[in-house]
């Protein structure tokens, strides 16, 4: 045979990966792997989001060690290599998959695009969301909890299971505590002072839309001095648009600032630090891939959603939040992050930290 197309570093395009390394030719190669389903994940979604799917990986493996795992997605570049073929959203891979058998399609995400995506593509089994006359809809029943909890804010309000319980369940599996697949990207070395309590990162922004998520200004700085009193070193994370905040706190603080990177870079500051304080955000999930110690501020998100491995901390307002799940503040009375004092934050710092 001149070449195995059942292998799973075969392309059919290009040469394979063990030829491009070592010369090999498929009649003798000693790292032939033939596979047998191919399993295609769709999480398109926002990084964060993409990057608390990984864990299920482990799980399909297991179950179908010689799977050809597909994952198509928006966010490419947070993809661990454990998946075999990684597709970029487009017009160009959404042909490309049109021609492909599937075992399986696991598709996580309710957007109308993700699910009618689902719904042409050929598969014996789809799990998941699909989409019938023009909506998302159950592909099977074990969706059924998680597509509730997306439907009313009661009963999501009322819900217990984090996030991980709720797409293992959809697959069929029990959530063992498999933990979420990052890997660093680059070789970027960093001179961070080293003290002798640890480096915090504080990552101070939540994204454009979700501004009720947004703490201020005037407490970050607070916190950052309170940090640096008790012998911690505080770097400030954040992308381009925190950019003008962090560069003020870190002049009125003196908390480390060394500006803002693409993401691989950015993933790779986040692992210089001990613990990470932020909000509801990508960097929450970057710092849970990291295994990394997390103090989470939460106020309008169900606190069970979170998955923190026995790592973190999850720290509420004193006063009840009333904007479940709303991008902007609606209350009137008062803004409830204003009653989450840097006080709690450091205290759960410590309680981690210690």
């Amino acid at each position: 045979m001149l070449f195995k197309e059942d292998c799973r570093y075969f392309r059919g395009d290009i040469p394979c990966r063990p030829h491009k390394k070592s010369g090999y030719h498929c009649q003798n190669c000693p790292e032939y792997s033939p596979s047998k389903e191919n399993i295609l994940i769709i999480k398109l979604g926002a990084i964060g989001d993409v990057i608390r799917t990984t864990p299920l990986i482990k799980r399909i493996k297991q179950e179908f060690p010689k799977c050809l795992l597909w994952w198509v997605t928006n966010s490419p570049e947070v993809i661990p290599s454990s998946v075999d073929r990684v597709l970029q959203f487009n017009l160009e891979s959404v042909i490309s998959l049109r021609s492909v058998h599937f075992f399986k399609v696991i598709n996580l995400d309710k957007d109308h695009h993700a699910c009618a995506l689902a719904s042409q593509l050929n598969a014996d089994y789809i799990d998941g969301f699909t989409l019938v006359e023009g909506k998302p809809m159950l592909a099977n029943q074990r969706a059924m909890h998680k597509y509730l909890t997306g439907l009313f804010d009661d009963v999501n309000k009322a819900n217990t299971k984090n996030y991980l319980q709720e797409i293992f369940e959809i697959c069929g599996y029990e959530f063992a505590g498999e933990e979420y697949e990052l890997e660093i990207k680059t070789d970027k070395q960093w001179d961070i002072p080293k003290t002798g309590k640890g480096i915090i990162g504080l990552n101070t922004g939540c994204g454009a839309r979700w501004v009720s998520r947004l703490w201020k200004q005037e407490y970050w700085i607070e916190l950052a001095k309170m940090l640096q009193s008790e012998g911690y070193t505080p770097i400030l994370l954040g992308g381009e648009q925190e950019h003008e905040q962090n560069t003020i706190i870190s002049r009125e603080s003196g908390a480390l600032y060394y500006g803002y990177f693409d993401l691989n870079t950015f993933i790779s500051l986040v692992n210089q630090c001990d613990l990470v304080v932020t909000a509801v955000t990508m960097g929450l999930h970057i710092a849970i891939g990291l295994r990394k110690k997390v103090v989470l501020m939460n106020n309008i998100f169900n606190k069970h959603e979170f998955e923190l491995y026995g790592r973190g901390e999850i720290v509420e307002p004193d006063k009840e939040c009333k904007c479940f799940f709303s991008p902007k503040c609606i209350n009137e009375e008062y803004f409830c992050l204003e009653h989450l004092r840097p006080e709690k934050i450091l205290d759960a710092v410590k309680k981690l930290m210690n």
